[in-house]
């Protein structure tokens, strides 16, 4: 067992009293070298960063404030994060607003913890002012971190270290006019990044092997990307290479290069980055590469495809890649992040279940259907699945709301008790024996039990009902998907008196203006076959728009509800009526 010391920041300065010329961070720049330029520091390097921003933070900020954090991807990131923490603040991860322009989403959380440091750099500090200026009463001060002098001794006293129980607001990924951000203590960090061990390396000892590596493109203000590619280097003890979205998104097959240029890689993505790493990694990407040591890739944060884990294991199992590396997971950011995952022994298992049982609630094998992966038997924490009507545990095979029960699992919401009820006060009706009665997560996910291991099915909240039936949006979504090659929402639109279904789908073109149109003719055609066959409902608009069109959260998933808004507001543009 690794010692935790009483805070993340006291973690820090013990491995770097231990470890001081090991690496500790390494950020590979893929602006300032296309091949990728990385520059590494190691434990007594980070450390010293950490200490001399603590002594700016804690000038004008008192423990227990707010720090929000929006600055570009990288290694001053890092650095303010840790430091922000060691002046016993708060730490508030958000993005940077594209382009200088007001991002209401950030503007919002900004209203919401009232920060009294923004901690940012000299490259983006114009581009955070509108939603700065946005927010009213007193500004917070603004601390460009690369303009610190952070290699040299700071003579900092720690006087502001381990004040304040809280670590972080992780503020979700949906969260719009009224944020959420999500509570999160250093106990809730050392327990999930315990149980992250305990799980994913079990067969190492329940800790990862000392050459482990922890890669990640995520961005660091999603719950994620912020425990894989800033948090795990301190609390795993291992060294983090990381790089941006951005870097990930202009060329896929960085991802790939890096989990085998890195030893015993540790990874994560979503279902999307599979795709895009499967379709757009070349032989040439590859070439002189061996995946053989790659440990894990998570898969995780959005619904995990079974097609698309095979066309990712197939793509690349002759470069060596590990059968069973991808390991299906499933977490939120109000349990910190993770919750339970596929053992590495049987993974990945896709379970077929019949679709009319399975959409009027119940878990049945048939041969057709919709494709589930499993997440194995929840091993972390405690999982139910729970009536959200009655608060009774449904018995195996019967669909409901997922509940989660840990010392991961978050104290509630900022500033916000009637949320944090609702969501983190879930109590059990009659519980079974070894059952806490109270102070459940509701998660707001359909999940159920089947054959002893987590499906999870879907969100409560969007859920489509045509014609009196119930239907996945997610399971409609992939089988689109396997046609048309993007990414699809499949979203409910009321028309003459009845929901009906509407797929919005991206598309990328290909050929002439005559050969778009006869595909675009024929995708259609295909979908609507495809969708009635297997699910039974009747496509009442297929969309076919540009490749980047439908609205995404900061983790990759689609906003639905977004997609509604933008469909009965004529925004998105038909591709047969462009040109």
């Amino acid at each position: 067992m690794l010692s935790w010391g009483h805070s993340i920041p006291g973690l820090l300065r013990e491995r770097a009293q231990e470890w001081p010329d090991r690496p500790a961070f390494t950020f590979v720049d893929y602006d300032l070298d296309q091949a990728g330029y990385a520059e590494t520091l190691t434990w007594s390097q980070i450390a010293c960063r950490t200490e001399s921003v603590a002594v700016e933070v804690a000038a004008v900020a008192s423990p227990g404030d707010r720090v929000a954090l929006l600055a570009p991807q990288g290694l001053e990131y890092i650095a303010g994060f840790f430091g922000a923490m060691e002046a016993g603040c708060i730490v508030v991860p958000l993005p940077v607003p594209l382009f200088g322009s007001r991002d209401e989403r950030v503007t919002a959380a900004l209203k919401d913890c009232a920060p009294t440091v923004v901690l940012t750099t000299s490259a983006v500090v114009g581009d955070i002012q509108a939603c700065i200026s946005a927010v009213g009463g007193a500004p917070p001060a603004i601390i460009e971190v690369d303009l610190l002098d952070l290699d040299s001794p700071s003579g900092w006293d720690r006087a502001g270290a381990l004040t304040t129980k809280t670590a972080l607001l992780q503020y979700t990924s949906g969260s719009t006019g009224s944020p959420r951000g999500v509570v999160v203590s250093h106990r809730n960090v050392f327990a999930n990044i315990e149980q992250v061990m305990a799980d994913y390396f079990v067969d190492d000892g329940g800790a990862p092997p000392p050459d482990t590596t922890l890669v990640s493109w995520l961005p660091f203000y999603h719950d994620m990307g912020l425990l894989l590619g800033v948090m795990g280097a301190v609390t795993m003890g291992r060294h983090s290479v990381v790089t941006t979205p951005i870097a990930f998104l202009q060329k896929p097959a960085r991802w790939i290069q890096q989990l085998a240029t890195n030893s015993s890689a540790f990874t994560a993505g979503p279902n999307f980055a599979f795709e895009l790493v499967a379709r757009r990694t070349s032989d040439e990407d590859m070439a002189g590469l061996d995946l053989g040591g790659v440990h894990t890739i998570l898969s995780g944060s959005e619904r995990i495809h079974a097609a698309t884990i095979r066309r990712f294991n197939e793509r690349f199992a002759r470069f060596n890649l590990p059968a069973n590396a991808v390991a299906p997971s499933y977490g939120l950011a109000e349990a910190m992040v993770y919750v339970a995952s596929a053992p590495r022994m049987n993974r990945p298992v896709t379970v077929r279940l019949d679709y009319e049982k399975l959409v009027a609630g119940t878990a049945e094998a048939g041969p057709f259907g919709a494709d589930l992966v499993s997440i194995g038997a929840p091993r972390a924490c405690t999982v139910r699945i729970v009536d959200p009507e009655t608060r009774l545990e449904n018995p195996d095979d019967k669909v409901g709301e997922v509940w989660v029960h840990g010392s991961n699992v978050a104290s509630g919401y900022w500033h916000n008790p009637e949320a944090t009820e609702r969501t983190f006060g879930g109590r059990i009706e009659a519980p079974s024996p070894g059952t806490p009665a109270s102070a459940w997560l509701r998660t707001g996910d359909l999940g159920v039990i089947h054959d002893g291991e987590l499906l999870v099915v879907g969100r409560i909240k969007d859920l489509l009902i045509v014609d009196g039936r119930n239907h996945y949006p997610d399971d409609i979504e992939a089988t689109v998907q396997e046609i048309t090659g993007g990414r699809v929402a499949a979203i409910p639109i009321t028309g003459d008196g009845r929901e009906q279904l509407v797929v919005v789908a991206e598309l990328k073109p290909r050929g002439s203006a005559e050969e778009q149109a006869q595909r675009i003719v024929a995708l259609k055609r295909d979908v609507a076959a495809a969708v009635s066959r297997a699910h039974g409902v009747r496509v009442s608009d297929l969309m076919l728009v540009a490749p980047g069109s439908l609205p995404i959260t900061t983790s990759g998933k689609i906003r639905r509800s977004t997609c509604v808004d933008c469909y009965r507001s004529n925004l998105f543009q038909r591709l047969e009526r462009v040109g």
